[in-house]
C-alpha cells in the first residue's frame, strides 16, 4: 500500500538544499505503484511534481500538491555481438549507471561520468558534458502515461531531442513519467578526447591510448576541480545554457570580443561558452545575499546557506541582465524552476 505523507520539506530532496515543502509527497520504487496512485482520481485533478535525483531544478515556492520522487532502481544489459543495450531504472544516479557501463567495457557514456541526477531525468534534459550527449547513446525509454493509466514505449525518434530538450520538456510536459531508459553501447570503444581539458590531462598522466576508466577518471577529476559538490554547497551545476547562434552573428561578435570561447557546431552554427560570458561580466565568484556564483566557474549558481528559491532565481535574473546588456544575447536557464 502506498504511503502519501503531508507536509514533507524538499530540502534533502534537492540539490539546490533549498527549503520549501511539498503538501503531499510519495515515493514510487516500483512501475505498479504509478498505476495504484493513479487509481485514485484525486491525484489526476491535484498539481504534480515528478522527482528524480532534484538535481536540475530551482524550487522557489511550496508546492501545493503531489510531489512524486522516482526511485525505481535496477540496471540489466544484453550483449549482441559488439552492441549492447543496457537497460536501468529511472531511480538509478546516474553516474552509478556509468560505473557500470565503464565497469563492463561498455563505450559510449564514459564522457558523461560525475553528472549529477538520475537516469530517468536523463532523456528530459537531453544531458550532456565533453563532446558527448544523452542522445548519442539513447535506445528508447518507458513512461507511464498519467491520463491513461498505462505504459508507452519511447524511441529516439519519439524523443525529439534538441540541446538540452526533449519532447519531454515540450509537447508531452507533465504529461508522461519515464520509467526506465534503454541505451545502446558498444563494445568496441570510439574515445573521444577533443573537448575541453581531457587530452591535457591524459598527457600529463603519460596515457598515449586511454580506456574507458581512464578517459571517465580524467573527466571526474575535472568536474570536480572545477564543480561544486552538491553534498557540501547547494547548486545544480550549469545554471544556464551554452548559446547557440549563427556564423553571421558570432563574426560580429568575435571582432568585437576577439577572446571569446566558443565551439563550432553541426549547421553554421557557433556555440559559445556561458561561463566565459557571464566571468566577464564580473559575475565569476561573486557573492549576494546568500547566493552567487562558483569562485571557480561563473556558469554555476550555489547557495552559501539559507538562500531561498527566489533569491536564486533574481540573482540570475541579474546575470541575464547584464549579459544581454554587454553582448546583446539572452541567457536561456538550463535549471528547471518551479
Amino acid at each position: 500500500m502506498l504511503q502519501i505523507h503531508q507536509n514533507v520539506s524538499l530540502k534533502n530532496f534537492n540539490t539546490f538544499q533549498i527549503e520549501v515543502f511539498a503538501k503531499y509527497f510519495v515515493e514510487i520504487c516500483i512501475e505498479d505503484e504509478l498505476v495504484e496512485l493513479f487509481l485514485d482520481p484525486k491525484w489526476h485533478q491535484t498539481p504534480r511534481l515528478v522527482m528524480g535525483g532534484g538535481s536540475n531544478m530551482l524550487l522557489t515556492q511550496d508546492f501545493d500538491g503531489l510531489v512524486i520522487r522516482i526511485n525505481i532502481r535496477g540496471i540489466a544489459h544484453r550483449i549482441n555481438h559488439q552492441e549492447v543495450v543496457v537497460e536501468a531504472g529511472a531511480g538509478e544516479v546516474w553516474n552509478d549507471f556509468v560505473n557500470y557501463c565503464v565497469h563492463w567495457g561498455f563505450a559510449g557514456v564514459e564522457n558523461l561520468s560525475l553528472i549529477p541526477g538520475s537516469v530517468g531525468a536523463s532523456p528530459i534534459q537531453n544531458i550532456g558534458a565533453y563532446g558527448v550527449e544523452l542522445k548519442d547513446v539513447f535506445e528508447s525509454c518507458k513512461a507511464f502515461e498519467i491520463a491513461t493509466g498505462t505504459f508507452k514505449y519511447f524511441t529516439h525518434e519519439d524523443c525529439k531531442f534538441a540541446y538540452r530538450e526533449s519532447v519531454f520538456k515540450q509537447a508531452l510536459k507533465g504529461q508522461y513519467i519515464i520509467c526506465s531508459v534503454k541505451f545502446k553501447l558498444s563494445l568496441i570503444p570510439q574515445i573521444n578526447i577533443s573537448y575541453g581539458a581531457i587530452q591535457t590531462e591524459l598527457t600529463k598522466r603519460n596515457i598515449t591510448h586511454p580506456a574507458l576508466s581512464d578517459v571517465s577518471k580524467v573527466v571526474s577529476e575535472i568536474r570536480v576541480s572545477k564543480l561544486p559538490d552538491p553534498s557540501t554547497i547547494g547548486n545544480a551545476g550549469s545554471f544556464f545554457k551554452n548559446p547557440i547562434i549563427t556564423k553571421d552573428q558570432f563574426d560580429l561578435l568575435h571582432k568585437q570580443f576577439p577572446e571569446i570561447v566558443y565551439f563550432l557546431v553541426p549547421n553554421n552554427q557557433v556555440k559559445l561558452a556561458a561561463g566565459w560570458l557571464i566571468e566577464q561580466c564580473g559575475f565569476k565568484g561573486k557573492v549576494v545575499g546568500h547566493t552567487g556564483t562558483w569562485h571557480q566557474q561563473a556558469l554555476v549558481i550555489v547557495n552559501h546557506g539559507g538562500a531561498t528559491g527566489k533569491e536564486v532565481y533574481d540573482f540570475s535574473t541579474s546575470i541575464i541582465n547584464s549579459v544581454q546588456q554587454k553582448f546583446g544575447l539572452v541567457l536561456e536557464r538550463e535549471v528547471n524552476v518551479f
